[in-house]
């Protein structure tokens, strides 16, 4: 299983850590600062799925016209693992 510390940018959260088991599944999803709510929400929905799947639908999604968000952060430190 592969650990994962991202930081984020242009976003209220300012660390987020997942692991990344040999089948490509997602676990242990953490964001740190930011919508505390919304993230673990996030953590709990994509737990055990596939993380190519899950970059796919949560890339792009934009937070207050910054172009870009939590989610889309979590997509792109997805995405330079996979």
């Amino acid at each position: 299983m592969e650990h994962v510390s991202f930081q984020p940018k242009h976003v209220c959260s300012v660390k987020l850590d997942f692991d990344i088991d040999d089948e490509g599944k997602l676990h242990n999803v953490k964001f740190v600062g930011g919508c505390n709510g919304n993230l673990k929400a996030i953590g709990r929905l994509v737990e055990g799925r596939d993380a190519k799947e899950v970059a796919g639908i949560l890339k792009g999604n934009d937070c207050n016209m910054r172009g870009t968000s939590c989610a889309d952060q979590f997509a792109q430190a997805i995405e330079g693992r996979i």
